[in-house]
Formats: structure tokens, sequence, C-alpha cells
């Protein structure tokens, strides 16, 4: 793809799952990628694989580090880094901060980086890993649902504020992903996402279509499409339904 060959490119949370498979999917394309992820031995291991640079740490953390491995040149950023945090309102502050810290303000902390830069030169492209459950819900993780709402909110407003100047933004939202985040969902996503989970390849391969086509929305499953049009169309109708979700949740031993 023209687009991203030869491109400098920084994917955090990549030491596996969603961010691995887009680490990987841009080195194949030809881009120059920056993998990044809390864990060194994760990080070096995608990085040797894909021959990219392996940058480990806090993904709020490694903006300049990650920039001056590319030769001071981010061409587009994937800010992929979550985490699942569930719980209910009860769940405890520290749960609360943290998943508003890396699921919203990590994103803002790498706009707030890269925008003077790509504004300069009328060109970037910011791509964030949402989640379904940042258009609807998730039931059982109050933490997870709220953020990723504001993950969703912050790339919306990116995107309409700057795509004039030359700024392209991604929201991906997929409902189930088969990686280790599903795996920290519990029952909850046993009953919601296992049954139309998919691979983290195939997340990578409808980021690169929704790219080609120059779309802001990216819908994995795309019958996402039809729950958010229902949501806004009948409220009322939708949260009774996803009451019926959260009692069976509750039946099946929550």
């Amino acid at each position: 793809m023209s687009s991203v060959q030869g491109a400098g490119v920084v994917v955090t949370g990549a030491g596996g799952g969603i961010g691995a498979a887009l680490a990987r999917r841009f080195a194949a394309e030809g881009a120059r990628v920056v993998v990044n992820d809390l864990d060194p031995g994760r990080t070096k291991a995608v990085a040797d694989e894909i021959g990219a640079t392996a940058v480990p740490g806090d993904a709020s953390a490694i903006v300049e580090e990650a920039r001056e491995a590319l030769g001071g040149r981010v061409d587009v950023w994937c800010a992929n880094a979550g985490l699942a945090s569930p719980g209910d309102a009860f769940a405890d502050e520290e749960v609360w901060a943290a998943a508003w810290d890396v699921n919203v303000m990590a994103h803002v902390r790498a706009a707030r980086a890269m925008l003077p830069d790509w504004l300069e030169r009328g060109s970037g492209r910011f791509v964030s890993t949402v989640s379904a459950a940042g258009l609807l819900t998730m039931v059982g993780a109050a933490p997870y649902s709220v953020s990723k709402h504001g993950a969703y909110a912050f790339a919306e407003w990116l995107s309409l504020t700057y795509r004039h100047r030359g700024i392209k933004v991604h929201a991906i939202c997929p409902q189930g992903v088969r990686t280790d985040m599903l795996t920290a969902a519990g029952s909850a996503g046993e009953l919601v996402l296992a049954p139309t989970a998919i691979e983290p390849e195939d997340v990578a391969d409808a980021l690169f279509e929704g790219i080609e086509a120059d779309r802001f929305l990216i819908l994995p499953h795309p019958e996402v499409a039809d729950y958010y049009r229902a949501r806004a169309a009948d409220p009322e109708r939708w949260l009774g339904n996803m009451n019926h979700i959260q009692r069976k949740w509750e039946g099946a031993g929550a």
C-alpha cells in the first residue's frame, strides 16, 4: 500500500494480540515500525520477528524515543495499548483512574506530541484501537466501557477538527478478538464476545481496508453498525435488550 510504504509507524501495546497483528501488517506493507509494549521481552520478540525497532515502556512515556528511532519523523501513530478493566460502579478508584489513563489519556498525550509536526507538514495518521464497547457498551465492565467511549469521542474529535488539514484518523471498533484481553473479560466475554470472536489479523485487514477507503470508523464486525443504529434509533429498546443480556449473565453465575 503506497500510503504506508516507507512510513514511520509506532504501534503501542504491540507485544501481542491486535497490536502485534498491526505491527506485522505495517511491516509487511513496507513501513518502518516501532514496536512498543510494557513487557520488554514481548516487545523485542515481535520487533525481531518483523525487522522493527523495539521501544518498551509506558505508551505515554516513549513518544520521543520512538520518534528518534524513526529518524525524527512519525507518520502513523497506532494508539493500541489498552486495559480491559472489568468491574461495576463500585470498582476501586485506582481501577477507574488506570482505565482512563491508558484508554484515553495515552491517546491524548500521543496526539499532543504528534500534532504540531503533522499540522506543519499537512499530513499524519492517528489510529485508535477503541472497541465496539466505545460505540455500545460491555456488561460487567464499567471502567472499560466508559473509558472506551472516551477514546472514541477523542478520535472523533480529532477527525472532525483536523481532517481538512491533512490529518487522517481511524477508530477501530471490534467486538470479540481472540487475545489475552478476551480471556481477561471472563464470563461476560464468554457470553457476549466469544461466540463471534475473530483473529487479530482480521482486525489488521479491516484497518487496511479502511485506510484504502479513507474511512474513519473501522468495523471488523460489520454487524456493529446495525447495533449502533438501533441504539441511536430506539434507546429504550436497546437498553432493554442489553439488560436482558445482563440478567442472563447474572443468571449464569457472574
